[in-house]
């Protein structure tokens, strides 16, 4: 069987080698994810896993009231619908596309199968989840005890980290639901850091416009989060 020479994006999936990634590769379907397209919807049983290159998916709490508030960031540092194949294989939240762009689909009953046959697999797929759960816990943390545009650029230099890019398509509506917060708070808090130098913003679109800079103006949240990613190998 000849070698898979993929260029992979997605982190995870460039993990793997040999025989396991050239398992796989047959049966990974390239996708093109479009933006609010939900991946899973809470309760349901997840059939098909997703392996984002340069996309980025939300994980979002939407509670009693309506009010909408994102736990969760997921572009090419892991993968989308474990619970699937290390859990009991039903989303316990939404998951939809935030960015729009790239990456591949496969069906979770194949990845239950594959990662049966390899420890490399499921130790990859580990480091995913612990990454996911670093992440999860230090955005709970974020979101009680720092100001609204420290998370703001926090959550700009995450998602530039997962597409490579420094201009994020994304409104004040969709960043006020993933924030937790008001459209006009995100307004005001956009304004700090634009003039600041920071960034810059259109409708539908925010441009980072000094990159070392936003990052410092990122609540610790960022730097810690982005480091135990490195240190995982998953950015």
């Amino acid at each position: 069987m000849p070698s898979v020479v993929l260029p992979y994006k997605n982190r995870v999936l460039a993990s793997f080698t040999g025989l396991d990634i050239q398992r796989l590769a047959a049966h990974l379907v390239p996708t093109i994810f479009k933006s609010k397209r939900s991946l899973h919807e809470p309760g349901e049983q997840i059939e098909t896993v997703y392996f984002l290159e340069d996309a980025v998916a939300s994980v979002v709490i939407t509670v009693k009231n309506g009010s909408t508030v994102e736990v969760g960031l997921i572009g090419r540092d892991g993968v989308i619908g474990l619970p699937a194949v290390m859990g009991s294989g039903h989303a316990v939240n939404r998951t939809f596309i935030q960015l729009p762009g790239r990456g591949f689909s496969m069906k979770a009953k194949i990845l239950r199968e594959q990662i049966e046959l390899s420890s490399k697999l499921r130790s990859s797929l580990y480091l995913a989840i612990e990454g996911y759960l670093v992440q999860t816990a230090q955005t709970a943390a974020c979101n009680r005890i720092h100001e609204l545009e420290e998370r703001l650029a926090r959550w700009l230099m995450m998602c530039s980290d997962r597409v490579q890019s420094d201009d994020i398509p994304i409104t004040h509506e969709f960043l006020a639901m993933m924030l937790g917060t008001r459209r006009s708070s995100v307004t005001i808090a956009a304004g700090i850091l634009h003039k600041a130098g920071l960034i810059t913003y259109s409708r539908g679109s925010v441009t980072i416009q000094n990159h070392k800079g936003l990052g410092e103006a990122a609540c610790e949240c960022y730097q810690s989060v982005y480091e135990e990613y490195v240190r995982l190998g998953l950015l």
